[in-house]
């Protein structure tokens, strides 16, 4: 009798317990010091005066139209790519090290597998609007003042510190 009323006192234990968000039911507001497979899907920036990634956007659908006018260079991640993850080797540390360089803001869209397994409607039609089909994909955009995406250059892969700088250094410096 002793261990039916343990399991009990267990079950009871289990059903009053808070449920922890799983990926994708976090709030906007979320600071993170790095997104990870972990992480709720959504849309995060990188905050330089905090030096940590904050969700921005969960459940909008066109998150462009909430930016400001300027470059952003958006990481499109997916929980479940091994590629992703060489390439958070590269990238932390470019956006933490190297990021200041450049007049830009950083962005990382995370879903779990593209648009197809994402808990974030902002993130999942990133993905769509972007027409993102490769893992890692970068993005580097320039917003114009009518929150349009003005110009935009896709890179697929992994790629080292040195040719993301170079990419957005191609990107930013004016056509002669």
């Amino acid at each position: 009798m002793e261990d039916r009323d343990l399991l009990l006192s267990i079950l009871r234990k289990l059903l009053k317990a808070e449920e922890k968000p799983g990926p994708g039911k976090a709030q906007p507001g979320l600071e993170v010091e790095q997104v990870d497979v972990d992480s709720p899907h959504g849309i995060y920036r990188y905050s330089r005066d905090k030096g940590r990634w904050i969700l921005e956007w969960v459940d909008e659908d066109d998150f462009t139209q909430r930016l400001e006018p300027g470059n952003y260079v958006v990481y499109f991640d997916n929980a479940k790519c091994p590629a992703c993850r060489v390439y958070d080797v590269y990238w932390y540390p470019f956006v933490k090290l190297i990021g200041d360089t450049y007049p830009c803001t950083y962005l990382i869209a995370l879903c779990n597998w593209f648009s197809r397994d994402c808990n974030s409607n902002a993130a999942s039609r990133a993905f769509e609007k972007f027409d993102v089909h490769a893992s890692p994909t970068t993005l580097i955009m320039t917003v114009d003042s009518e929150k349009r995406v003005a110009r935009s250059r896709k890179i697929e892969g992994v790629k080292r510190m040195d040719e993301l700088a170079k990419a957005i250094e191609e990107f930013l410096s004016p056509k002669s």
